[in-house]
């Protein structure tokens, strides 16, 4: 009998431990990175393995949470069917958003897809351009937000904007990793995102503003909404590492903030963690963090564009 290739003995393991209940329906398995240290194999035969259960209907991949136990749909392209663009970059996404940005490869993709590597260049030329094809379909996709579709005036349409992208970026972890502040990138749909906080800003009046300012005003939004949403695939991207949540993170470094509050350095710090203590801890709500800035943000605005001396220009003197 013919060796088990890498990728079968990792699928034969699962299956195993799916089959003696090590493993049951809903259980988190390894992700692609962990499975190739584990087995000290590829990314590429982590994922192939992994895809070759999705297709055997054995585990299905979740947007933030992974790999886990269940019988799925799979998006294996039939063998009679031809391969296009859409489904190379739809696959890629869906990589993405199960094992995260580092574990995608154009092996990864061929492999999730069932076909082989090079049928995927036939589409993209590599994988810069994949990612590139990704971020312009991620934000082109359509949610649904908060107040979405009513009238309102300047400070609804710059909310709904914000929520809209948050939105995004909370279906996509990775999506923020990929549209950097000081290196724009051309992305048709990306822009249709700017063009509505361009509309809020005209309903107020701001587009009286110098283009520079106009344009600080702008990225001030974007980037509140991209730093927060930056903490999304960082915090998935450790887990997977580490195998700590964030309660487990902080029961790993007590020892250390016990040591800082009991410096008699940081008084107010020291009272405030002491409340928390008291309360039962500080409950971090990235959702909530959003809401809370944006309010400030929109708070800020509205004092700003209530001063015409304000309105002439965003910049100092």
């Amino acid at each position: 009998m013919a060796a088990l290739a890498q990728y079968e003995r990792i699928v034969a393991d699962i299956r195993t431990r799916i089959a003696d209940g090590r493993l049951t329906p809903g259980d988190r398995l390894p992700s692609t990175r962990q499975l190739a240290k584990d087995w000290g194999v590829a990314l590429a035969t982590a994922t192939k393995a992994l895809t070759a259960l999705q297709q055997q209907g054995v585990v299905v991949s979740q947007p933030r949470v992974g790999t886990v136990v269940a019988g799925v749909t799979t998006t294996a392209v039939p063998a009679d069917a031809p391969l296009s663009r859409e489904q190379v970059v739809r696959a890629a996404i869906e990589l993405a958003d199960a094992e995260g940005l580092d574990a995608l490869s154009m092996r990864g993709v061929a492999a999730r897809l069932g076909v082989a590597t090079m049928s995927t260049y036939r589409h993209v030329t590599s994988k810069d351009q994949l990612i590139l094809l990704m971020a312009d379909t991620a934000f082109g996709e359509a949610v649904e937000v908060a107040g979405a579709g009513e009238p309102g005036g300047w400070r609804d349409l710059l909310a709904r904007a914000a929520r809209t992208m948050w939105a995004l970026y909370r279906r996509h972890p990775w999506l923020a990793h990929v549209t950097p502040l000081t290196r724009p990138l051309p992305l048709p749909n990306l822009v249709a995102h700017g063009e509505r906080m361009l509309e809020a800003f005209q309903a107020v009046g701001a587009f009286r503003l110098d283009p520079q300012s106009l344009q600080d005003l702008q990225v001030l939004v974007f980037s509140h909404v991209q730093g927060l949403a930056m903490q999304l695939e960082g915090e998935a991207r450790a887990l997977a590492d580490t195998g700590i949540d964030e309660d487990g993170w902080m029961a790993v470094n007590g020892a250390g903030f016990a040591g800082i509050t009991g410096s008699g350095r940081y008084p107010r710090f020291t009272a405030l963690m002491a409340a928390f203590g008291a309360a039962g801890g500080y409950d971090l709500d990235l959702d909530e963090q959003f809401e809370l800035g944006l309010d400030v943000l929109l708070d800020g605005l509205a004092v700003r564009f209530a001063d015409p001396d304000r309105r002439r220009g965003t910049r100092r003197r």
